[in-house]
């Protein structure tokens, strides 16, 4: 016989006998469902084997009804329990030092990152005649230590220093028409009447230009000027990098600068030519004289001289157009 019928003609059997009708019952009495159960087994043996699991059944169906109320405090319980279970580590969390924010970059620190970087960029210049450059190169090289060092070592071994500087002072002051002319095309007024002031006052009382007067007494020094600062002034770039024998490193402005500068020196007016070739390379000798060492050290720190050289000339030039 079914389990679930024999339930419910067990339950009508029972509220036909009290006389109290099904439907308003608010609970089943479990003691006496249990007693029906077991003498109706009696009469029906072959349901004596599963009895014990009808009970069960029963009871498993009509338990929820009896601890529904208190069902809910049980959970409530156990979330609570585990809300304390979980409160400490929320607390530890909180205990952890909160992670620093990167500190904001204001605009004066962007102002001198920017600076700093204007400071250490390097000036680039095109060298499409690279070829020929570093042939030009190469020959200069050979021509300072083959030729121009041994001959000025051995003449600022026979030449006294202060010979060699007077010999230098003469040179300058010969040469002010070049640094006149280019601070004049520069409107610097000031620093052309400054050059006009010291080959005057050089020429007498600095005897010829062999001492430097004007310096000494005025305190008004040398400003060195050409025509290559002066387009450079006037915002044209260099255009390419030059290489020329004999008169080293330059650009495509800096030569236009130098043509000019040749007719504003009046050592290159002097009859016949030799003899103003001798005065030049005489003064390029004498000037080589003070500075032997210089170019070795270049050398001998730079990975690629070439482009050493070359990075410092424009760098050189590029600064001398700035003041």
């Amino acid at each position: 016989m079914d389990v679930i019928g024999y339930a419910e003609k067990s339950r009508y059997r029972i509220s036909m006998k009290n006389g109290i009708d099904s439907e308003r019952r608010e609970g089943i009495d479990l003691q006496k469902l249990s007693r029906s159960v077991r003498e109706y087994a009696k009469e029906r043996k072959p349901l004596k084997l599963i009895s014990p699991l009808f009970l069960v059944l029963i009871f498993l169906l009509l338990s929820p009804i009896r601890v529904s109320a208190d069902s809910s405090l049980t959970i409530s319980d156990i979330s609570s329990n585990k809300n304390e279970e979980i409160g400490p580590s929320e607390e530890n969390e909180t205990l952890l030092e909160p992670s620093k924010e990167p500190e904001e970059i204001t605009d004066d620190d962007m102002g001198d990152i920017t600076d700093e970087e204007g400071e250490e960029e390097v000036v680039q210049i095109a060298d499409p005649l690279y070829p020929w450059n570093k042939t030009m190169y190469h020959f200069n090289d050979k021509l300072y230590f083959w030729f121009m060092k041994p001959l000025a070592q051995g003449y600022s071994a026979v030449v006294p220093e202060d010979i060699r500087l007077s010999v230098s002072n003469f040179f300058d002051n010969i040469t002010t028409p070049i640094r006149f002319v280019s601070n004049l095309l520069q409107l610097k007024v000031k620093d052309a009447g400054n050059e006009l002031f010291r080959f005057l006052y050089n020429s007498t009382a600095g005897v010829c230009g062999l001492a430097d007067a004007a310096k000494m007494d005025f305190d008004i020094r040398k400003k060195d000027e050409d025509l290559g600062q002066t387009l450079g002034s006037y915002g044209i770039g260099h255009g390419i990098y030059l290489i020329w024998p004999f008169l080293g490193p330059s650009s495509l402005r800096d030569t236009v600068g130098r043509v000019g500068d040749y007719f504003l020196n009046p050592v290159h007016y002097i009859n016949p030519t030799e003899t103003a070739v001798g005065i030049t390379v005489y003064d390029r000798v004498n000037d080589t004289s003070f500075r032997i060492g210089d170019y070795e050290d270049l050398k001998k720190s730079a990975i690629d001289s070439y482009i050493s050289i070359r990075d410092a000339y424009v760098q050189h030039r590029k600064k001398k157009v700035e003041e």
